[in-house]
């Protein structure tokens, strides 16, 4: 039991407190970061266990990244692909979808691909949601010209 963050040795309480909140093990100091992150930013806990299984598959992520209009759940800069976590199912307006599309656009000319992800995939299949974004970047690089 480590924190996924600085490999330092988490005791129970941390370990436990960590899991319980977030789905990761994480230490007091990076659980409370990521506790006001939620907070302040309304994080989805998804996100959160997204961005550590991607860590954890060597991927350099950043979390909450603001692209100049908007915040993005977790960019990946180096295949300039940005992850939107959907983190709730309801009826979607025509004002939601086209505000969607427009933030997709911006991304887009910036030279970033979004996708977006449901939270249920990541509760259930994080495994599989990290291996099918891992083969995205595969794609995603081998399209990039090298400047």
């Amino acid at each position: 039991m480590t924190c996924l963050e600085c490999s330092k040795k988490l005791d129970y309480l941390d370990h436990r407190n960590s899991m319980d909140q977030l789905g990761v093990e994480l230490c007091g100091n990076h659980h409370t970061r990521m506790v006001k992150l939620i907070e302040t930013k309304n994080t989805p806990i998804e996100a959160i266990q997204l961005y550590y299984g991607l860590k954890g598959a060597g991927v350099q992520a950043m979390l909450e990244w603001w692209d100049g209009k908007k915040s993005v759940d977790i960019a990946i800069s180096r295949v300039k692909l940005n992850i939107e976590i959907d983190a709730e199912y309801h009826m979607m307006t025509h004002e939601q979808a086209i505000n969607d599309l427009e933030r997709t656009m911006h991304s887009f000319k910036n030279g970033f691909t979004t996708i977006r992800i449901p939270h249920v995939l990541i509760k259930h299949y994080l495994k599989e949601t990290v291996n099918n974004i891992l083969g995205i970047m595969e794609g995603l690089k081998a399209n990039i010209k090298v400047i």
